[in-house]
């Protein structure tokens, strides 16, 4: 069975031409929509559609995407508040010691003195670095800024976090 990965949330059509506004919930919305590029379309009751982008634009925080397939509004109504999605094959390569957030959430954080803080729940992008919202095994939550002082060594194959906790984060 195919594993598929979010890359948008569609929010509404756009117009009366068949265009998709999506949220782009990706780093690479730039690969994700550009012209010719394969996505799946779930309907919100989680019906896949293979669709290639015509074109795509930026507007107020949003795509609007215009697809091969459809030019008619009443044609892509059943996709408002589903999801645009590819194929987990088809991740793009990252730098090193970059990861996608499946990779980091679900990760146990241990500090540099050994002690298990809990495991990664959620990850926030606030604004000037990502935020790792850690859960205790009391279910306390820690958040932890995603710096180079704070998050140590990431083993994504291991599933483990190593961080060291500055003056004032606990």
């Amino acid at each position: 069975m195919a594993e598929f990965m979010n890359v948008g949330k569609i929010v509404n059509t756009h117009g009366i031409r068949g265009e998709l506004r999506i949220m782009p919930l990706t780093d690479f919305p730039e690969v994700r929509f550009a012209k010719n590029a394969e996505l799946f379309l779930f309907t919100p009751d989680n019906h896949p559609v293979l669709v290639n982008v015509e074109s795509a634009r930026l507007h107020k925080n949003m795509y609007i995407l215009n697809l091969k397939e459809y030019g008619n509004i009443n044609e892509v109504e059943k996709f408002k508040g589903g999801m645009a999605k590819v194929l987990k094959e088809n991740l793009a390569e990252l730098e090193e010691n970059e990861y996608y957030f499946h990779q980091i959430v679900g990760c146990s954080v241990i500090t540099d003195e050994g002690e298990t803080l809990g495991t990664i729940s959620e990850i926030l992008t606030p604004g000037a670095n990502d935020v790792w919202v850690v859960k205790t095994q009391a279910g306390k939550e820690i958040l932890l800024p995603v710096i180079d002082d704070v998050v140590l060594d990431v083993d994504v194959d291991q599933q483990q976090v190593k961080v060291h906790l500055m003056e004032g984060l606990l």
